[in-house]
């Protein structure tokens, strides 16, 4: 199994009980960027107890793990859970929404992205993988956050991507220092 097929599987589930969603980290970078592996999909959800209750019979049994305990505090929350595909060992890190004024806007600047078997998937603006890929640099250190933005804004362009979008929630989101190092020039 590939990413964008447990993408496919766990999508379904999520978009039959309703739940707003899109895909983000890895695999985003990868869809705006240069590919590179990765045996996960990060996945923002918003969902309520009702909608996980839902999904969660469909991720039981010998081919999948899911707890159904970390699920359920994960919407209570929020944080995130993990669904599994055992044969693969791939794995959807799910993360609740905690409808928040970033996450707010992230879901409005949803792109559809077709992919090679036809569906349309959303997943998270290149501003916004790049902001978030940010974050997480700066509390981790990891260079692979890094080589993806410089990935992604190679493959984009300094012109398509939206400055101001980046320069603006950089400052409310505590990166724009990080965020300074990949500008273009003037």
């Amino acid at each position: 199994m590939e990413p964008t097929e447990l993408l496919r599987l766990v999508g379904a589930r999520l978009d039959e009980a309703g739940c707003r969603r899109f895909t983000t980290g890895s695999l985003a970078s990868m869809v705006f960027g240069e590919p590179r592996f990765t045996n996960d999909i990060d996945m923002v959800v918003c969902m309520d107890v009702a909608q996980v209750r839902q999904i969660l019979p469909a991720f039981s049994g010998d081919e999948w793990y899911c707890s159904p305990d970390a699920a359920l505090q994960a919407v209570l929350g929020p944080g995130m859970f993990n669904i599994i595909h055992v044969g693969s060992g791939l794995k959807a890190d799910v993360i609740v929404s905690p409808v928040d004024e970033y996450d707010q806007s992230r879901f409005q600047r949803v792109r559809w992205i077709t992919m090679p078997d036809g569906r349309r998937e959303p997943f998270a603006s290149p501003e916004d993988v790049i902001l978030k890929k940010l974050q997480f640099h700066r509390a981790g250190g990891s260079s692979k956050h890094i080589r993806d933005i410089t990935s992604m804004i190679a493959v984009q362009g300094h012109e398509a991507l939206d400055w101001i979008y980046l320069r603006t929630w950089s400052v409310r989101l505590g990166v724009r220092d990080e965020l300074s190092r990949f500008e273009p020039a003037p």
